[in-house]
């Protein structure tokens, strides 16, 4: 919420402590007591009005002004919680995902692949792999969200506020891009190690015996062997995700809510945050999802290259391949993303994310 520089501010000091009304009623005890010197004196505790009254508190409270390193430090704190906590929740449907796209003959579904990883590595099997997961996840979240808030406000800026309003889907795409370009080289290493763990049962037990097997097996440079294929994967995910997320709530203001955003309750405005999520969430897996086949594949062989993975799945397959669960799992992961996202601002006393064009001049939130 904005907050006015001259608003008034409550003292949390009892009224009493300053109020007139309270100073008319010493001065009559004092001259009370004057006519009655057998009563108790005040002196000691009021011996002046200057010594008595109380000015109620002017300082004004914390504020995080709008696209300062404040602001942008909070947007990569929420999304580096948003991002990991929503990605180690998934891990079971992340590794029957994987198995599926790695060994399908064996992994035929869904079901069955959760049946399959019960019963050789028991529940403790389904999160195997949480912590690269984890610290990849909440890295790439970090510089994901709050470089492109940085980015979305660079690029508007450059173009200026008639080019910015009439290009911002172009703005939203170069924003989200640039962030993700840079978000990724936090993740990879991390990523690297999670598909190795997950797909290669006996290779390690996590993060801690995984990557120094890695890196004696193929070196430091191989822990970003994969880095081409988390982009291409990774930057159209990025670049739909934002865009798509940005103009489906604000289409869901526009048309489908008659009240206006700053009208709305915050419990509802993170619900419209929930379903722009969702549906962004699903248009994402498909646009991502030939090179997240890419990525498993060549995560999990040694030596592997993209033609390799293209001769063995083919086109088609690597188009669809565990396509039905990666929708329910992308969709729902954004969905929750967002809500967690907004959720982190809201508590904070930033706006939540779309829905309206953003202030042409710098505001001030609460905290």
């Amino acid at each position: 919420m904005v907050v006015s520089e001259n608003s008034t501010r409550q003292s949390l000091l009892p009224s009493y402590l300053y109020s007139s009304s309270a100073y008319s009623k010493i001065l009559d005890y004092e001259s009370f007591q004057t006519r009655n010197p057998s009563l108790p004196s005040s002196n000691g505790t009021v011996s002046s009005s200057k010594s008595f009254l109380v000015q109620a508190p002017s300082e004004p409270p914390g504020k995080i002004e709008m696209y300062s390193p404040a602001f942008y430090a909070a947007c990569t704190f929420g999304g580096s919680l948003c991002c990991g906590l929503t990605h180690v929740a998934l891990t079971p449907l992340d590794l029957v995902k994987c198995n599926m796209q790695i060994d399908p003959a064996k992994y035929k579904s869904i079901s069955s692949g959760f049946g399959i990883l019960f019963q050789e590595q028991g529940v403790r099997g389904f999160f195997r792999g949480w912590v690269p997961t984890l610290l990849g996840y909440s890295a790439q979240g970090g510089f994901k969200y709050g470089l492109y808030e940085f980015y979305k406000k660079y690029y508007s800026d450059l173009a200026g506020p008639e080019n910015a309003a009439k290009y911002k889907t172009l703005i939203y795409l170069a924003g989200s891009a640039s962030a993700e370009l840079i978000a990724d080289v936090a993740l990879c290493p991390m990523e690297a190690v999670k598909v190795r763990v997950q797909t290669q049962p006996g290779f390690a037990r996590g993060l801690s015996d995984g990557l120094p097997k890695f890196v004696r097996s193929e070196g430091y440079s191989g822990l970003y062997k994969g880095i081409v294929p988390l982009w291409g994967r990774q930057i159209p995910y990025t670049m739909m995700k934002f865009t798509s997320f940005e103009t489906i709530v604000e289409m869901m203001y526009k048309y489908a809510i008659p009240t206006p955003k700053d009208q709305c309750s915050k419990q509802f405005q993170l619900s419209v945050s929930f379903a722009g999520g969702y549906l962004a969430g699903i248009l994402c897996a498909i646009v991502s999802h030939p090179a997240d086949n890419l990525v498993s594949f060549l995560n999990n062989a040694k030596g592997a290259t993209v033609n390799d993975a293209v001769k063995k799945m083919g086109l088609l397959g690597l188009c669809t391949r565990g396509l039905p669960l990666r929708v329910i799992m992308i969709g729902t992961l954004s969905a929750a993303q967002w809500v967690i996202y907004d959720s982190f601002k809201v508590f904070v006393g930033l706006p939540t994310t779309g829905g309206v064009a953003a202030p042409a001049s710098t505001g001030l939130a609460n905290v």
